[in-house]
């Protein structure tokens, strides 16, 4: 089986403070697997550690109002090219990321404040075809 996984639930240092979500959930569910580590932030040229963005509308905005939707699309534009061709079995995917958030994203109001909604990679993903999980959602 093949996993495309949040690179950030693998313990890589992509996160937008610096750090990361190693979680051991995860690491033992993708253990024996095929993993693709992905940070689509990161692949869109955003530095580590970097001001946090959520949706504001169509766009991907900092509480500041710098524009980073072009580095979103681009890095999943880049992140989606890294599967192409492949039978990616399964995604697993940062909960409430503005890329790769599955069930819920933030409001765009930087109150954290949760809705319904997906991330641009999971989006994408789901678009493919590929079956999605939240990394909240995955068994022991």
């Amino acid at each position: 089986m093949t996993i495309l996984v949040s690179a950030c639930l693998l313990g890589e240092n992509c996160k937008y403070n610096g750090g990361n979500n190693r979680n051991e959930r995860v690491l033992r569910f993708v253990a024996g697997h095929e993993v693709i580590p992905v940070c689509p932030e990161m692949l869109g040229g955003l530095p580590c550690p970097r001001k946090p963005v959520e949706w504001v509308g169509s766009r991907v905005l900092t509480k500041d109002g710098d524009d980073c939707t072009e580095a979103f699309r681009l890095g999943v534009q880049r992140a989606m090219a890294l599967v192409e061709g492949r039978q990616i079995d399964l995604a697993i995917l940062q909960s409430r990321s503005p890329t790769c958030g599955v069930k819920q994203i933030y409001d765009g109001s930087f109150s954290g404040v949760r809705i319904d909604g997906q991330g641009a990679l999971a989006r994408a993903l789901k678009e493919k075809g590929i079956p999605l999980m939240d990394a909240e959602d995955v068994p022991e």
